[in-house]
């Protein structure tokens, strides 16, 4: 099977070109990168005026699956991925049953392949047992069956003994642990950020400096074991100046944010309510400027969506009883354009980095590129579309978002996994 996309505008940030040009994939892989014709081709995608990249890479994502699937499943939720332009998704272990034994990482690759849409899904294997942060997990028959990384998601790893263990038994299989960073003992089950808000809502608040405090914690692990540690969802700006600081000491650390933060105050609450409720929670305008600096000066090596599905009922609760979450694997793309490159504040292959090749790098997998010989996973958007996202679209079964609604600009047209294409506007109903 030879594929051939035309006339797109190639943007590979891991070889640091932007071109227009020709593509030529055969056999899943990409064979040919060129302006002049090749041979004849089975089929042929006119890219004109449309940004060809490397798939994106989302590595915090949860697919509900086992045991939580009237959220949503691996059908639904690789759907979503492929209409989100997301090419590999990383799913997280707080399932039902935890993804802590070789048997359920098994269970999520075996129907991923039987029953997803295409997209590769990379199943993150559970630390500790049951997320209880008491008991470690047996890290090599985790990886043997295929879990790409390791994590308690969810919850954090309050005992610094199991964590430091964790950290240098997982560098002996090259496998990364991306943490949750909350001290559980301040934040408890709280709706909202401690502090103006909480206070106008008379109701008690995750403080900043409970994520703060275990990311120091977690940094200063990395620095005494010298092994990598992944910091999830980064959400205030003291955190990104912990991270930038030890990351400028040659530590082994990296992190991630998402679309949430870098765009929404904690006042998003007073408007949206429960599809505000994510974890950990919206912060202050000081903290978005915080992220927005962490993601143009390099601090910040990953956009992710901590993609959270939950049911209509469930968000429906009063907003100290709702599920934090929210969905993003379709919005994802189109917020980063928006927020970060139409603004101004980074380039399109500097966006794309952080999308594609970083968390490759970090999951040690190989994707992310557009290199000759390279997997043939590529995401192709219209960089300029104007759209409005509406959440009865998604091909999620979740629709909780606080973005319902926004204008955006940026969307994508095709989405190419091992050289086959799994979403094509044309016929998709966009």
């Amino acid at each position: 099977m030879k594929l051939l996309i035309q006339n797109g505008r190639l943007v590979d940030p891991a070889a640091g070109s932007s071109r227009v040009t020709n593509l030529l994939i055969e056999d899943g892989k990409i064979a040919w990168i060129g302006r002049q014709a090749p041979e004849e081709a089975d089929q042929v995608l006119d890219a004109q005026g449309l940004v060809v990249s490397p798939g994106l890479i989302d590595m915090h994502v949860h697919l509900r699956d086992p045991g939580q699937t009237h959220k949503e499943d691996i059908v639904t939720g690789t759907a979503a991925a492929a209409h989100g332009g997301v090419t590999t998704v990383a799913c997280m272990p707080n399932t039902t049953p935890t993804a802590d034994t070789p048997e359920v990482i098994r269970y999520i690759i075996d129907k991923a392949r039987s029953e997803g849409s295409g997209v590769n899904v990379l199943p993150v294997g559970a630390v500790s047992k049951g997320l209880k942060g008491q008991e470690r997990t047996r890290f090599r028959p985790l990886k043997e069956a295929g879990a790409v990384a390791l994590s308690d998601d969810g919850m954090p790893i309050m005992n610094a003994d199991i964590m430091r263990d964790a950290l240098l038994r997982a560098g002996r299989y090259g496998m990364p642990i991306l943490c949750h960073e909350e001290d559980i003992n301040m934040v408890h089950n709280y709706a909202v950020n401690e502090g103006n808000l909480s206070r106008q809502m008379g109701i008690p608040g995750r403080p900043a400096i409970a994520e703060e405090i275990m990311v120091m914690r977690d940094a200063m692990l990395a620095k005494e074991t010298g092994q990598p540690v992944h910091i999830c969802h980064v959400s205030t700006a003291r955190t990104v100046s912990i991270i930038r600081s030890y990351k400028r000491k040659g530590v082994q650390i990296t992190c991630e944010t998402c679309p949430q933060y870098f765009t929404l105050t904690e006042d998003e609450v007073l408007a949206r309510s429960t599809l505000a409720r994510v974890n950990p929670p919206l912060r202050t305008q000081k903290d978005v400027d915080g992220i927005l600096a962490g993601l143009q000066d390099g601090t910040i090596d990953c956009i992710v969506t901590d993609h959270a599905p939950h049911s209509a009922e469930e968000k429906a609760r009063p907003l100290e009883e709702a599920p934090s979450g929210m969905v993003g694997l379709e919005t994802s793309l189109a917020l980063a354009l928006t927020e970060l490159y139409h603004t101004g504040r980074m380039s399109l292959a500097e966006v794309l980095a952080k999308m594609t090749v970083n968390p490759a790098a970090i999951l040690r997998i190989r994707k992310g590129t557009l290199g000759i010989g390279a997997d043939a996973d590529l995401t192709i958007f219209d960089p300029e579309e104007l759209w409005e996202i509406d959440p009865s679209r998604f091909r999620s079964k979740a629709r909780n978002t606080p973005f319902a609604g926004r204008q955006v600009r940026g969307r994508v047209k095709y989405t190419i996994v091992n050289g086959r294409v799994i979403y094509d506007y044309r016929t998709d109903g966009d």
